[in-house]
């Protein structure tokens, strides 16, 4: 319970962040004190999907260029206008690594998922990490997450690779815990295949867990808007 309230916090602070960075990018666009972003969902929940409001009095061209302007900040997904005059259409491929990738690697390169010793029992100080990694997840819901267990080069390798998926789904199942939605999780154990560049394959710190952004919803793309008919 604890750990879903901090991911649900750390998701307000992300959408309230979005939410200041809006009205700068909006203003420079053109939409000064007639368009402001809505960066919740209708029950009051934090999104990375936001609605803007206002602008009716606006051209379409400049509609469009506010909603590529906030489209551009990190994180932001699928855009849409409250009065439905313009929804997001995307010109581009789908698939963008999100924000929340950059964040859970950066949390990773400081500190390690650990496990007991040739075990998928997670190590009791890794709960902490683990909840904060749920937390910069959170903004990336609707996506698929790919998650990757790796082992150095010691024990045979069919054993290796038994025991690194063991440990992605041990994590896969840990974040659906904290309230991370299970669908948008996907795990792979590859052994001792891919160490660490630069590391001997028998350097303990191949071990490790990895998070990749793989897909994202296809019905909320990032978008490049255009004018949809009035």
């Amino acid at each position: 319970m604890l750990a879903r309230f901090v991911a649900g916090a750390a998701a307000d602070e992300f959408s309230a962040r979005l939410a200041a960075q809006a009205p700068t990018v909006i203003a420079a666009a053109g939409g000064a004190d007639q368009v402001e972003a809505s960066f919740q969902t209708p029950g009051g929940h934090p999104s990375r999907h936001p609605v803007l409001i206002g602008g009716e009095p606006l051209d379409e061209t400049t509609r469009a260029d506010i909603a590529k302007a906030v489209a551009a900040l990190p994180g932001v997904g699928g855009i849409r206008w409250s009065d439905g005059g313009m929804m997001a259409v995307s010109g581009e491929p789908v698939f963008r690594p999100l924000h929340c990738q950059e964040d859970v690697q950066a949390l990773l390169r400081a500190r390690t998922i650990r496990f007991e010793e040739s075990s998928s029992r997670m190590d009791i100080g890794s709960s902490a990490l683990i909840d904060e990694v749920a937390a910069a997840l959170r903004p990336c819901l609707g996506a698929i997450i790919r998650i990757t267990g790796h082992t150095d080069n010691s024990g045979p390798e069919p054993i290796n690779i038994e025991l690194s998926t063991e440990r992605a789904n041990a994590v896969r199942s840990a974040l659906v815990r904290r309230g991370i939605p299970a669908d948008g999780l996907r795990t792979a154990g590859v052994g001792s295949q891919r160490p660490v560049e630069g590391l001997d394959p028998a350097d303990p710190a191949n071990r490790r867990i990895e998070f990749a952004v793989i897909a994202t919803d296809p019905i909320s793309p990032t978008p490049v808007d255009t004018p949809a008919p009035r």
